[in-house]
């Protein structure tokens, strides 16, 4: 069994960037990762910010990488997205959406598709392919009054070459462009943890949740009552680590350590 402070972990959420992987580079033997889960009686749930790929998506690159998932052990910030639309409304219905395909199928599931003729809302997020127009227009429209809501607030995105510009980036860019904020939906907000716990069947002080950013991963956990682990193969630094406060329960070089303390 896996204990930290005398309590026994049952559950575990993971981010994906920059603990499991950075883009298609390893950063971990994933199988043997995922035995070592189930041989500590550990179950897992993948939450992230990147809302680049669909939910199938991930299966599929997790089946790459030679360990089988099922589509309820992923939560991603597109779902978190549409999940936040559907408690504004119910019913579904046209938005203005301004991001990739994944963002438009996720939200698709909920019951909402992309129209620029009376929308009730906007939705937007990482948009690799952006323009000084897309931002434009896109301001306009939330400039007409309606709800706008934004995945999630990452600044970078961790990749082979570093850190490049993530999500937050182009949050930055359209509420400076609109005047408005936006109403946020991925980590560090609680929706992603209350959903991966429930399907987990843990509480929170049975959860460990590990990431790589603390602003998101940790602060998200730590809001959520979760123990939590911080790994450096990320973009948070080990001086980042012990100036936080309160200070995450692990520090781990990698994701393995986790099984070496």
């Amino acid at each position: 069994m896996l204990k930290i402070s005398d309590v026994v972990i049952k559950g575990a959420i993971l981010d994906m960037d920059g603990v499991l992987w950075r883009r298609d580079t390893l950063l971990c033997d994933l199988p043997v990762l995922f035995n070592k889960f189930s041989d500590y009686g550990i179950e897992v749930m993948m939450a992230t910010n990147n809302g680049l790929r669909t939910v199938d998506q991930y299966v599929e690159k997790f089946s790459k990488f030679g360990v089988k998932v099922k589509s309820s052990q992923i939560m991603t910030s597109a779902i978190a997205t549409g999940a936040l639309l559907k408690q504004t409304f119910p019913g579904g219905g046209p938005i203005y959406i301004m991001g990739v395909q994944a963002l438009h199928d996720t939200l698709a599931e909920f019951g909402f598709f992309h129209s620029e003729e009376d929308p009730l809302a906007v939705a937007a997020g990482l948009t690799p392919h952006l323009t000084y127009d897309l931002i434009k227009n896109t301001s306009l429209v939330i400039q007409t009054g309606i709800p706008f809501f934004f995945t999630n607030p990452d600044p970078t995105y961790p990749s082979p070459e570093g850190n490049i510009p993530g999500a937050g980036t182009i949050l930055a860019a359209l509420e400076t462009a609109s005047g408005v904020k936006a109403k946020l939906a991925g980590k560090p907000l609680p929706f992603s943890f209350q959903v991966s716990m429930e399907r987990l069947g843990t509480d929170p002080k049975a959860t460990l949740v590990v990431g790589d950013r603390l602003s998101t991963d940790i602060l998200g956990g730590q809001n959520a009552g979760c123990k939590t682990a911080m790994v450096l193969s990320g973009i948070s630094t080990k001086e980042e680590f012990y100036a936080w406060k309160p200070t995450p329960d692990l520090l781990l070089n990698n994701i393995m350590d986790l099984f070496s303390q």
